[in-house]
């Protein structure tokens, strides 16, 4: 679980550093699947409202300039999907890729689908564009299409899927992705989770797992209080 690093006084830093942002559902992607995994580690905050993604020192951990990045030691690994996959590859414990290949395929999809179609279009940098672009009325309306898009592919995609989560009974990378994306769409953007009825089922299970709900935005040491 995270411990805040400007709560450390007199101890060793963590092995593990992750660079995040309270609402980043990107960061909230790797708080999960650290947490799944047990790992331990030090939480940094880059507070993208402040622009501190433009700081020269956290532009070195990650050149594009976005959050999450993890430090392991010597290594750096910055975007979500990279940083899940190298803990996967290092910390076996709880794996969040089954041997199976279909249904390894599967997360994978969905993983993409989240990563690629859905949460782009919800991004600080995006939404700040658009805000130039239409008034708040419409921005809303723009965002809501693109995940209502996302989220009918995903509905279609595991609606014969039996289980408790995403892909079956086991908790995945697929429920790793997803989990962030429902809370950003029903939290933030006003989504109705009625009209997607398999992923409110998984959605309905994340709130029972320890895990997730320590990687939530209001569990972080950055959360502000008026929020």
């Amino acid at each position: 679980m995270a411990s805040d690093s400007k709560e450390i006084v007199g101890a060793e830093p963590a092995k593990l550093k992750l660079y995040s942002y309270w609402r980043s559902s990107c960061s909230q992607r790797v708080r999960i699947a650290l947490n799944l995994k047990g790992l331990d580690y030090e939480y940094k905050t880059v507070n993208l409202l402040k622009d501190e993604q433009f700081d020269p020192e956290f532009e070195k951990l990650n050149p594009i300039k976005y959050v999450p990045s993890l430090v392991d030691g010597d290594v750096v690994v910055a975007d979500s999907l990279a940083i899940t996959l190298y803990l996967e590859d290092k910390y076996p414990q709880h794996p969040l890729l089954p041997k199976d290949l279909k249904k390894k395929a599967l997360n994978l999809q969905v993983a993409s689908i989240v990563g690629s179609s859905i949460q782009p279009y919800q991004n600080l940098f995006i939404l700040k564009f658009i805000e130039t672009k239409f008034d708040a009325d419409e921005k809303l309306k723009w965002v809501q299409h693109f995940i209502g898009k996302g989220f009918s592919a995903l509905e279609k995609l595991l609606k014969d899927v039996p289980g408790k989560y995403a892909t079956g009974d086991e908790v995945l990378l697929a429920d790793v992705f997803l989990a962030p994306q429902i809370d950003a769409g029903v939290v933030r953007f006003g989504i109705d989770m009625t009209e997607y009825p398999r992923l409110a089922r998984a959605y309905a299970a994340y709130s029972e797992l320890p895990a997730f709900q320590a990687a939530r935005p209001e569990s972080q040491p950055d959360y502000p209080a008026s929020a």
